[in-house]
């Protein structure tokens, strides 16, 4: 081959190596990121659910709807996410919800004329725990109910006479945290996937509420008032080694874990106002990612590189 087509042919292996870098660089900008925070505001007159990157960029919007809506749960695949939708907080209307990642085929699943609230998925199985309040007896107590992921087979798990709150099943689906009012204070409960075997984690003569259990299911992080005013702990998830991660004069609450294990999401008012907070979970490096004037809360977070698959029915 002669000297000037080899120059030919080695400028335009060139050409194609630069062009193939920047397509590359290109296609890499667009792709969407891993990790999203999914949470709720009202920063548009009624509560929305809007999804975030972990340092607070890429904004965007769920849902658009008259009502509120609140309380969210993404599924361990990240193919749905659940919400309660709501018209008001005093009302007794609230239905639980499940869409798209994108907001889009938002589907009904308790549509009863009871409350339905805090709806929480585990990668064993596609059933859904969540609280439940009925009116049938008059006494509007919050009990712990589990349910298919399409809404069907609702079932009481707790049963008890005291309101049973907020629960959050463990990663096997094993076993369910929940916070009670059962002890003439709030304290947090672990029972079986049956509702058998119930018995009290805290063990605290102050309020300790909303538990959330650790990716590996080794450790609860959960809320709690025992220092004189709203701080954020965790435990071993057998109610050991109660240790407090925040401390600031504001609220602080309402945690949930990162996928990873290594950070915690939670709702603080250290700046005026609801924000969502991400803290490390040793209690290091909190950072405000909301900054924004309108109540912002009821965070959870998803990130695709730890989905687990879910069966579902």
């Amino acid at each position: 081959m002669k000297l000037k087509q080899k120059c030919r042919l080695i400028a335009l292996g060139c050409v194609l190596f630069l062009s193939s870098i920047v397509l590359l660089t290109d296609t890499m900008a667009q792709a969407p990121k891993q990790a999203r925070i999914a949470f709720s505001t009202d920063r548009d007159g009624n509560f929305e659910i809007y999804t975030m990157d972990p340092d607070g960029g890429n904004l965007r919007r769920l849902t658009n709807n008259p009502a509120d809506d609140y309380r969210i749960a993404w599924s361990p695949d990240g193919q749905r996410i659940a919400f309660c939708r709501g018209s008001n907080f005093d009302a007794r209307d609230w239905q639980i919800y499940a869409m798209e990642p994108d907001g889009k085929n938002q589907i009904n699943l308790t549509n009863n004329t009871a409350s339905n609230w805090h709806p929480s998925w585990s990668s064993a199985d596609h059933r859904i725990v969540f609280q439940f309040r009925s009116d049938r007896d008059q006494s509007w107590n919050w009990e712990i109910y589990i349910m298919d992921s399409d809404g069907k087979n609702q079932r009481n798990l707790t049963n008890h006479p005291s309101t049973d709150l907020h629960p959050s099943r463990s990663p096997d689906g094993k076993s369910i945290v929940f916070d009670s009012y059962r002890d003439q204070n709030v304290e947090i409960y672990i029972m079986d996937i049956r509702g058998e075997n119930q018995r009290n984690l805290s063990n605290n003569p102050s309020y300790d509420a909303h538990p959330s259990w650790s990716p590996n299911g080794q450790r609860i992080v959960f809320d709690s008032e025992r220092d004189g005013n709203r701080e954020i702990y965790v435990m071993d998830a057998n109610g050991k080694n109660q240790q407090r991660i925040t401390n600031n004069p504001a609220w602080d609450g309402d945690p949930e874990w990162s996928p990873c294990g290594q950070m915690i999401v939670f709702m603080s008012e250290r700046d005026g106002n609801k924000d969502v907070y991400v803290i490390n979970s040793d209690g290091k490096n909190p950072r405000n990612l909301t900054k924004h004037p309108a109540y912002d809360g009821s965070a959870y977070w998803f990130d695709s590189a730890f989905a687990h698959p879910v069966a579902r029915k």
